[in-house]
């Protein structure tokens, strides 16, 4: 895991996502994404639970007191990192009372950490049966109501088209919020240039809408990681470094 920091940056990248770095001590993370000249540019929370349970339940009704615990730590981890966003995870529930649920977790982890840029993220049925969040429009309806300066939108384009079928109608409808942006091609999840949707005309859309953040490869690879990056180089050319 340490030696990923100096093979990403010798590919290209200047940040770098850990979905759950609890494992391994974040002062060593840290330091070897530093030695890399990386950013931490996000974490998921709560910690995962490899033995079969939930790896999220921000919007599980009931278990409030296990969302703010586990939060405490991801926050103490994030802030170990220099983590840009903490992607809060729902984990599965439905109904109203999960609505609320949600609504009022998030609440407390913007006022917990004003200081902390949280993000959400609807995940497609077919990948996360289950999974609160499913609907961009939910989650548009969410960060209104929480109303927290903090939270934002995670769109993942490969989750975007599976779940609407048309992955640049979402983002131009959802644009304003996005605060993360990761990509990876529909279907198979792997190189943006091997599904169906339209990265370059994508990557031109952030451009004119003066998106800032940052853009994250998130698939599994087709061939050798390596070989699989003549997208970025490609289609990056036309588009503003991230």
């Amino acid at each position: 895991m340490l030696e990923r920091f100096a093979a990403a940056a010798e590919a290209g990248f200047q940040g770098a996502e850990i979905l759950f770095p609890y494992d391994i001590a974040a002062h060593d993370l840290y330091r070897a994404a530093l030695s890399a000249g990386l950013e931490i540019v996000l974490i998921n929370a709560p910690p995962p639970n490899w033995a079969g349970g939930p790896r999220g339940f921000a919007a599980v009704p009931g278990l409030g007191d296990r969302f703010r615990r586990d939060f405490e730590r991801s926050l103490r981890v994030a802030q170990a990192l220099r983590a840009r966003h903490i992607h809060v995870m729902a984990g599965r529930a439905e109904g109203p009372a999960a609505l609320e649920t949600y609504v009022a977790n998030l609440a407390w982890a913007c006022e917990r950490a004003p200081h902390a840029s949280m993000t959400i993220e609807p995940l497609n049925p077919g990948d996360v049966p289950g999974y609160f969040l499913q609907d961009h429009d939910l989650a548009v309806e969410v960060i209104r109501r929480v109303g927290a300066p903090n939270l934002g939108l995670q769109l993942d384009t490969y989750h975007a088209q599976a779940i609407t079928g048309d992955m640049l109608a979402c983002w131009r409808k959802v644009a304003p919020l996005v605060r993360h942006v990761q990509v990876g091609g529909h279907p198979g999840r792997h190189e943006p240039d091997s599904g169906t949707q339209d990265h370059r005309t994508f990557f031109r859309d952030l451009d004119a809408s003066g998106y800032s953040g940052w853009v994250a490869a998130e698939y599994a690879p087709s061939r050798q990681t390596q070989r699989g990056l003549g997208w970025m180089q490609d289609t990056m050319a036309a588009s503003t470094p991230r």
